[in-house]
């Protein structure tokens, strides 16, 4: 993996709506953004350009958001994670803390919400703990 892109935050959902909406989000305040909707997809773009931090949807068809932490820690990659969820249950939080993740923010979330969460987590405000935005 190439190194990290100081300024750039991969976003991961099966939903154009959800993608979309964070990119314009986080580029109105700055960020550059990287789209995949998919964690494989994901993976591919972090082999070419290594982003600050991660954004994603736990919840995905094919491969979730726990594979992907799993995969991205299996490789040595130590960013921040934001997990994105509809659905927070217990189990799902505890598996996605106990891969690596560093915070949740649950949909729906409020642009402001988005925005103070990954400034948050990049200023690292927030530990590897998770908190509702």
């Amino acid at each position: 993996m190439t190194p990290k892109n100081e300024n750039t935050i991969l976003i991961v959902d099966d939903e154009d709506i959800v993608l979309e909406s964070c990119r314009r989000v986080l580029q109105a305040d700055g960020f550059e953004t990287l789209l995949a909707s998919s964690a494989e997809e994901a993976l591919g773009m972090m082999a070419q350009r290594l982003p600050v931090a991660l954004l994603m949807d736990i919840k995905m068809p094919e491969r979730d958001g726990i594979y992907l932490i799993g995969q991205i820690r299996e490789k040595g990659v130590e960013i921040p994670v934001i997990v994105m969820t509809g659905y927070p249950t217990s189990e799902t939080i505890a598996e996605a803390a106990q891969m690596g993740a560093t915070t949740l923010i649950s949909k729906p979330f409020t642009p402001d919400e988005l925005v103070e969460t990954v400034r948050r987590v990049l200023n690292k405000e927030i530990r590897p703990v998770f908190t509702s935005a």
